[in-house]
């Protein structure tokens, strides 16, 4: 697989209630080491990376700063103000990248994708334009209304979208524009994409490439690091 350059955008703004951290869920540290870190690092040690826009809370650039320099990420070319929304935190690191480019949209809060998921939705990109993680649907999908069962929905063509997620440039500029003149906001950025008539394509992912979301998530993102941690000491 040849290597293909890209810059990433990590949006690490939100604030995380559901964590109920009682701060942004991207400080709490796992292992001793904070939560933004553990995904900056996968980028940074990635050869295929060029760079990496990190958006985050007005209220805590310099905090951002500082753990920045102090894990030595000098792959972070800018750290960047967000928004109101995650898609506007989203299009302001956009905004920050200088020159057309292969550009990735990850979630702060998704340390363990790995570095093969990333490559081969890069490659996949280049000919789609536009392409992002997923996996399917394990669990059965039921349609609700007013607490009861309407339909038992197919699951067979259902997947769950993961990031990152990876676009050419100008194109996912020029959807984050468009929706922002019309006041459109999507689920993901993909979505914005699709709404304005561009296509995506799907590549597999795998299931530890998890959001930490809720409380419950740090039990399983500490069995990951321990995981993780053992296959190496026995290498």
């Amino acid at each position: 697989m040849r290597s293909v350059d890209y810059i990433v955008v990590i949006p690490a703004a939100g604030q995380g209630k559901r964590m109920d951290a009682g701060k942004n869920k991207q400080l709490i540290t796992l292992q001793g080491i904070p939560l933004i870190v553990h995904t900056l690092r996968i980028f940074q040690e990635d050869d295929w990376c060029s760079g990496i826009i990190l958006v985050g809370n007005k209220r805590e650039l310099n905090e951002l700063e500082q753990i920045v320099s102090e894990y030595n990420l000098d792959k972070v070319q800018r750290i960047v103000a967000g928004g109101l929304e995650r898609q506007h935190s989203v299009y302001e690191g956009l905004k920050a990248i200088d020159a057309e480019s292969l550009v990735l949209i990850h979630d702060g809060a998704r340390p363990f994708v790995s570095i093969d998921s990333i490559h081969n939705l890069v490659t996949r990109t280049i000919d789609s334009g536009a392409a992002v993680l997923a996996v399917p649907i394990k669990d059965t999908v039921k349609r609700i209304e007013r607490g009861t069962v309407i339909e038992t929905v197919d699951r067979s063509s259902l997947w769950a979208i993961q990031t990152p997620q990876a676009f050419h440039l100008s194109l996912i500029r020029d959807a984050h524009e468009a929706a922002g003149n019309k006041g459109h906001l999507g689920t993901d950025d993909a979505s914005l994409v699709e709404h304005f008539g561009s296509s995506v394509s799907i590549v597999e992912g795998d299931y530890l490439n998890i959001k930490l979301t809720t409380k419950e998530d740090l039990l399983f993102a500490n069995a990951i690091i321990r995981e993780r941690e053992e296959q190496r000491n026995n290498v």
